[in-house]
């Protein structure tokens, strides 16, 4: 393995660090985007008991904001449901920004990852042909051994960017939809809780699971 890095020059350092970066950020993103623990379920439907039971203390609304992504949101239109309902969402939408905000933190760079490794396999590809054709000017094509050398180093930095950038751009992707489909599950949740605290809902124990 090192004896094929080395083979690939310079520009495979750049490249194993991006593989590194892009590992540790989908392992992180893997874990901090579960769904258990971004949107519990039937968190809605507990608020309301407490609510109806008249046990929605600020306390209880504390651990619903430090419990998940989802309770923090809820928690802003809990602190405000004794306003009107716009004050409310208003709140609600606030706190939803910056919580969707947390939510995509590291992807921006993920995607960098994918972008470049391939541009650094394509830089690597370009000066490997460069030595190749530098030993054929100077020597001809008598020596093959040289030539083999510049050929193999522009053909691993190739592989080694598209090895990195394709899975990379792959996770990309798939924390992209998951956060969408979360954001918009937030959002009917959100809006579930303002209706029924406001009275034009009525509370369904089954509605707030994913």
């Amino acid at each position: 393995m090192f004896e094929i890095v080395q083979s690939g020059g310079w520009l495979m350092l750049p490249i194993i660090l991006c593989s590194i970066i892009a590992l540790a950020i989908i392992g992180e993103r893997l874990w901090s985007l579960q769904r258990k623990r971004i949107t519990p379920k039937h968190l809605v439907a507990q608020i309301w008991h407490l609510h109806a039971k008249g046990q929605l203390t600020p306390e209880q609304i504390e651990t619903v904001r430090k419990g998940s992504p989802l309770g923090r949101i809820l928690a802003a239109g809990l602190a405000n449901m004794k306003h009107d309902r716009e004050v409310m969402k208003e709140s609600i939408e606030e706190t939803g920004r910056h919580v969707v905000h947390e939510l995509e933190r590291y992807l921006n760079s993920l995607g960098t990852v994918a972008a470049i490794t391939p541009l650094l396999g394509l830089l690597g590809t370009v000066i490997g042909m460069i030595k190749v054709f530098s030993v054929i000017t100077s020597q001809g094509v008598g020596n093959p051994a040289v030539l083999a050398g510049g050929i193999s180093e522009a053909l691993i930095t190739t592989a080694a960017g598209l090895s990195v950038a394709i899975p990379s751009l792959m996770f990309y992707r798939y924390f992209r939809g998951l956060i969408d489909g979360l954001v918009v599950f937030m959002e009917q949740e959100a809006i579930k809780l303002v209706e029924v605290i406001h009275g034009e809902r009525e509370s369904d124990a089954g509605d707030s699971a994913p």
